[in-house]
């Protein structure tokens, strides 16, 4: 952003591990490179405001950062590759967003989207059965998680500027006929996706997640849960996701979700997302989200709600959507045993099947 102090001219050289960059994308680096230090590689050099204003290289864009690609490598049951496009960052710039692109091209398309403080690693159970039955799977990673782009700051992170980037994410991997299967902040952003492009989505499943307004008061366990990501010293993905399953999850599937996270210079995303949602009439996001509840209760989208039994957070949401929505009416809802909020972990496989036999169903 324009105006942000950046650092002296010595502080420009960084190790190669860490990836500070603008928005304004390679180009401009290079452009450094060839103008001002033919010996270094752009990868390596850091283009922030002091300096990118006096090349004269930059307009207004994001500072953000992009973990290493060797923080990825071997990560358990996770053998996919990675896919990239770029979105607008809204400032002039470009930040790259991950996903990933499993299955025929031409077949019907399953998305499955993630919310906090995880990542697309989320659903490696659930991704081999949508394969298997012949489906594409796509499953972004949300910008400031996984292998997507980092925004440094937390005033860069709105809940309007996540809806809009995976708004363009969609648009340009153009799917449609989508079942989308959200669950968390991937459905506080997927069910707005929902209401804005109802066109391209043939069904909805929802797990463990809501879309609020800031009409009712949050619960005792938000409002904890809300606290602690705001005051814990250091913010360990892992351990949350640990704490959210019943089943708990391996040391390696533990490092695993810190994985996208080298240091707390990359959390700035997830320690922001606790404050996106809304929980006052007056929120940013409130008339957005009655707009698109108007949106929801019109459609006939066949929804479905697959609730995990042990979830403090979102318990009695589920009963919210099947009264609300039309989609909903007569299907098998269905509340999992021995399932926390993050259920994928839980109860990846039941998922997938309850999702499978729905998309046979509708």
């Amino acid at each position: 952003m324009n105006g942000r102090k950046g650092p002296s001219l010595s502080a420009l050289y960084i190790p190669s591990e860490v990836t500070l960059r603008r928005s304004g994308g390679a180009s401009a680096l290079n452009a450094a490179k060839s103008r001002h230090a033919p010996g270094l590689d752009p990868s390596r050099f850091l283009a922030h405001s002091h300096l990118a204003e006096e090349l004269g290289i930059f307009g207004g864009s994001m500072d953000f950062l992009r973990t290493p690609d060797e923080r990825f490598n071997g990560l358990p049951d996770f053998a996919f590759e990675p896919s990239y496009l770029d979105v607008d960052d809204t400032e002039g710039g470009r930040l790259r967003m991950h996903y990933l692109d499993e299955g025929p091209a031409d077949a019907p398309p399953v998305l499955l989207m993630h919310g906090e403080p995880t990542w697309c690693f989320l659903y490696r159970h659930m991704i081999p059965f949508f394969k298997d039955a012949r489906h594409r799977v796509v499953a972004p990673d949300l910008i400031g998680f996984g292998r997507s782009d980092k925004p440094t700051q937390r005033s860069d992170y709105t809940y309007q500027r996540h809806v809009d980037w995976a708004a363009e994410w969609l648009q340009k991997v153009d799917l449609k006929g989508i079942t989308l299967f959200c669950q968390d902040w991937g459905g506080l952003i997927g069910l707005r996706l929902v209401a804005r492009m109802p066109e391209r989505f043939a069904r909805v499943v929802v797990a463990n997640t809501a879309l609020p307004t800031g009409d009712i008061p949050m619960g005792a366990a938000f409002l904890s849960w809300r606290e602690y990501s705001q005051s814990v010293p250091e913010f360990d993905a892992g351990r949350i996701v640990s704490g959210g399953t019943t089943s708990k999850i391996s040391d390696e599937e533990v490092a695993a979700y810190n994985a996208p996270f080298p240091d707390s210079r990359y959390l700035a995303g997830a320690r922001q997302f606790p404050m996106l949602v809304p929980d006052a009439p007056d929120d940013p996001a409130s008339a957005a989200n009655r707009a698109a509840w108007e949106t929801l209760k019109s459609l006939h989208t066949p929804f479905l709600t697959v609730f995990g039994e042990d979830d403090k957070i979102m318990a009695g949401v589920d009963g919210i959507f099947q009264k609300l929505i039309p989609g909903a009416a007569g299907r098998d809802h269905t509340i999992l045993p021995n399932a926390g909020h993050f259920l994928q972990e839980d109860a990846g496989p039941a998922l997938a099947q309850a999702t499978l036999k729905f998309i046979a169903q509708s």
